[in-house]
């Protein structure tokens, strides 16, 4: 087998090494543009995962790796003054070009062609079984292939500058200082004896702002030591990219939609990249070298090594891509978390990514998350070392023991409207449960503002003694609240219940459907008709007269629904507004309607009792509600009267291509809240109590929602109080039996995971 690897960096080396072990009659060439061991940046940082998949692909590189690494343990974040520490994180560093000069040794002694300063040609590609395509973010045939690979290059918001310092850092260092231009901050680390990596990195507006844009590299780096004097200690920066025009770069990310074509390949950052502040672009080029090797050696035919390589690998790198957007989107925004105390700046700073979560961070080092949760605790109103999800938190006059609710959630099992005894049985476990606040699905305020028949309505007077009885049981017998949410259906009424076809409509006895203008939500939807003042008169009173009687069913809060393409969505996003009045166009008009709603049952809703909007944050949809748009959206409801912003995304069109993953949804509850100071709610893909703590930890929302967690276990905080130890949370008088039970068989699991580590 002939294989030509074009590109000599950590991916094609090391893919070089790890084939030429296993078939050592291979011909393998390397070629590389550059002199051996040159190239852009300083340090690279290893995790001990990427260690281990080293040591297993090839032990020699990875003894000589580890000779020369220098090791960490603890992050510092410098902060408005403060330095706050954090432990057990387990990383090293390597320059760069040791790395190189091992992986080329390496190669050689195993046979190995490598041609530096050459750049391939079609001739040197020609007659090979295998070409791989490993030169980088940049790479000269993938750009002259993209429309094969589907290529696509999407430009980072910052600037930055690698270089270098004799400076030692005994940690991982952050360092943020806010100049009249913008924010700029250091990620900085030791990567040998005598040398750091410095980082900086502003947002390009900063960067332009300062004048660095047409700066030389000394004037740059005169600049950074000025502003980084006090992490530097009096060392000088140091450039090796004064090749370049300006030093300063933005960072691509790079994404192909398919790897291979013929018998050519991408692998490392030329088939995708990541941002380097989650350190882990070398760790996918390593592990895609080890990938693409094994599944050539285990498949002889080529296409079929191809497939198994990209299908493989390709789960892995969405992976890392979806931490690394949540961490470069923190770096873009870090003025959006200026107002957060250093205790919570750094916590969430830590978790940008939602890779490290709260009892990761406990096992790392607990003294640092005890001091976090004490001091969370104590702002919340109540001492000692308190999980996060138990603190208080208080609305208007509204006091909640806890961070957890139970999400509104269509239960599709009333007749017209009518709660029954399941729903006083299925929200009475919930608030039995421990929430500190439960919703009620969507309740729809008219007859032909439901969903699908079976939905819950307030709109007869039966109505209110139906829900009074659920409300009364939850106040007297749990110390939950409970919430009525409000709604219409508007253009996505009329259609089956959940577990049958849902939004589609219904088989016979169809309704006829209103929304801001005749545009269907499916194929076959009926098209709802272009409502008039008149209808927007009606539906607002339909509002009001619903307001009234969750207010004499004893409900605690009451929420307004404009998410998810139902009726008030609708006129939000500009998919189905078409309209061309003054509740239309601009989004400024679009939202007239909803906020008139909204203040009209803010007028009748009690000064005392909280109020809180449900939105749609993005559409998932070109063209679009935007998460910019989201935030003018809840500042429009928050300058009306809104007491929390219940932040979902998407279901506004069949069109949405949402970026799933976990707590997927968070990011934007974590931008309103920070960018207005408003109170939000998170939803989305939250499962556990330990992405709950983190959630509030580090003030990406004030409180949790979670749905179907809480369908599989009505009692999810009471268990999750026994699971971290926390006593302070009450279970039912009858139940504490059953608490006993449950927390010796937590202390046999544990105790028989100690046995067996």
């Amino acid at each position: 087998m002939r294989i030509v690897c074009i590109g000599g960096g950590p991916a094609g080396l090391f893919f070089s090494i790890v084939m030429k072990a296993a078939r050592p009659d291979a011909a393998i060439t390397v070629f590389e543009r550059n002199r051996p061991a040159e190239g852009f940046g300083w340090g690279v940082v290893f995790s001990d995962q990427t260690l281990g998949n080293i040591a297993a692909a090839d032990p020699i590189t990875y003894e000589r790796i580890v000779e020369s690494f220098v090791h960490w343990d603890d992050i510092d974040v410098h902060y408005r003054g403060r330095t706050i520490r954090a432990g057990g994180q387990g990383f090293a560093g390597i320059a760069r070009k040791r790395l190189l000069q091992i992986l080329q040794e390496r190669a050689r002694e195993l046979g190995v062609d490598l041609r530096f300063e050459t750049e391939a040609g079609e001739a040197d590609c020609a007659g090979a079984d295998v070409v791989v395509i490993a030169d980088g973010a940049n790479s000269a045939l993938r750009r002259a292939n993209a429309e094969t690979f589907g290529t696509t290059l999407q430009r980072g918001r910052n600037r930055y500058i690698w270089l270098g310092t004799s400076r030692r850092f005994d940690a991982f260092t952050f360092a943020f200082e806010q100049t009249q231009h913008g924010w700029f901050q250091i990620h900085a680390y030791q990567f040998d004896a005598g040398t750091g990596t410095v980082i900086v990195e502003c947002r390009e507006e900063t960067w332009r702002a300062a004048e660095l844009d047409t700066a030389s590299t000394e004037e740059s780096l005169a600049f950074c030591e000025r502003l980084f004097a006090p992490y530097l200690d009096g060392r000088p920066l140091m450039s090796n990219a004064s090749h370049l025009a300006n030093p300063w770069v933005t960072f691509t990310l790079v994404n192909n939609a398919r790897w291979y074509d013929g018998n050519r390949v991408l692998i490392g950052d030329a088939a995708h990249t990541a941002h380097f502040s989650i350190g882990s672009g070398t760790k996918l080029a390593l592990e895609d070298a080890v990938g693409l090797a094994r599944a050539l050696e285990r498949n002889p035919e080529l296409t079929r090594a191809f497939e198994e390589y990209e299908a493989e690998r390709r789960i892995e790198v969405l992976r890392l891509q979806n931490a690394a957007r949540n961490s470069t989107e923190w770096f873009e925004n870090v003025a959006r978390y200026a107002s957060l105390e250093p205790e919570q700046f750094a916590y969430s700073l830590l978790t940008r990514s939602q890779r490290l979560g709260h009892d990761n961070l406990r096992l790392r080092d607990r003294a640092y998350v005890e001091h976090i949760e004490a001091w969370l605790a104590e702002r919340a109103g109540t001492t000692g070392v308190v999980p996060p999800m138990f603190t208080p938190f208080r609305l208007r006059e509204l006091e909640l023991r806890n961070r957890v609710v139970v999400s509104p959630m269509a239960m599709y099992s009333c007749v017209d409207g009518m709660p029954n005894d399941f729903y006083l049985v299925h929200l009475g476990a919930r608030a039995q449960g421990g929430a500190g606040l439960v919703f009620t699905e969507m309740t729809c305020v008219a007859p032909d503002a439901r969903i699908s028949p079976g939905c819950a309505g307030m709109y007869r007077e039966e109505h209110v003694a139906g829900w009074t009885r659920i409300v009364d049981f939850v106040h007297a017998y749990t110390p939950a609240k409970i919430a009525l949410q409000l709604g219409h259906a508007g253009p996505k009424g009329s259609t089956q219940r959940g577990w049958e076809e849902p939004d589609e409509p219904l088989a016979a006895e169809n309704w006829p459907l209103i929304g801001p203008s005749p545009i269907a939500y499916g194929a076959r939807n009926d098209v709802p008709r272009a409502m008039t003042t008149a209808d927007m008169a009606r539906v607002t009173a339909e509002f009001v007269r619903a307001a009234e009687m969750g207010l004499r069913c004893g409900f605690d809060l009451l929420e307004l629904h404009c998410a998810h393409g139902y009726l008030l969505s609708s006129f939000i996003t500009p998919l189905t507004n078409q309209r061309t009045d003054a509740y239309g166009g601009s989004l400024e008009n679009r939202l007239r309607f909803p906020l008139e709603v909204f203040r009209a049952i803010r007028a009748v809703w009690p000064a005392f009792k909280p109020l809180s909007v449900r939105i749609s944050a993005t559409d998932w949809v070109p063209g679009g509600v935007t998460a910019d748009d989201a935030v003018e959206i809840a500042r429009a409801f928050g300058a009306a009267g809104a007491d929390l912003i219940d932040v979902s995304a998407g279901q506004t069109s069949r069109l949405a291509r949402p970026v799933y993953g976990r707590m997927f949804q968070t990011p934007f509850s974590d931008k309103i809240r920070n960018e207005l100071g408003i109170a939000t709610m998170a939803v989305g893909n939250i499962t556990d109590a330990d992405q709950v703590n983190g959630i509030v930890a580090s003030g990406r929302a004030d409180l949790v929602a979670l749905a179907r967690p809480h369908l599989a276990d009505p009692y999810f905080t009471l268990h999750a109080a026994a699971q971290l130890g926390y006593d302070e949370q009450p279970w039912p008088n009858q139940y504490l039996p059953g608490r006993e039970q449950h927390l010796r068989t937590l202390r046999r699991a544990a105790a028989l995971a100690e046995v067996t580590q």
